[in-house]
């Protein structure tokens, strides 16, 4: 797997965690929700790219959760399933805010992890809402 698959990985299950049982932007960034020894057999560039979306996504909570409100056709924003959700926030995060991302990388990987984390039919869900977005925005 490569690192940044792992990193975006990892930011997506501290959000997870985030959303069920908030905790302080400095605890969260530790990744104290894993085992020890899963925590030092990580490689640096992981856990600065995991910081990043964590961070990145968090300080841009309320316009990336505007953005994907705005997004939805036919569905409530709080009837989102809570895994897809943290999975649309890291992937609209790196859409508007990172510009060295390619917009089909992020929606590949957001796919890719949405196939292994979430529902059977979440991947389609989530490529068709940032999708949207790309077309919206021109991105």
């Amino acid at each position: 797997m490569g690192s940044r698959r792992q990193a975006r990985i990892l930011a997506f299950q501290s959000l997870f965690s985030q959303d069920l049982n908030p905790q302080s932007l400095e605890k969260l960034l530790t990744l104290g929700w894993m085992e020890p020894e899963e925590h030092t057999d990580l490689e640096p560039d992981v856990v600065f790219f995991t910081r990043f979306l964590i961070s990145g996504t968090l300080e841009h909570w309320e316009e990336i959760n505007t953005v994907i409100e705005g997004l939805l056709r036919n569905w409530d924003f709080n009837r989102v399933g809570k895994v897809d959700l943290c999975i649309l926030r890291i992937s609209v995060f790196q859409m508007l805010f990172v510009k060295d991302i390619p917009v089909k990388v992020v929606i590949d990987e957001a796919i890719d992890i949405a196939k292994r984390f979430a529902s059977d039919d979440s991947y389609r869900f989530i490529n068709g809402v940032l999708d949207g977005l790309r077309k919206e925005r021109g991105l």
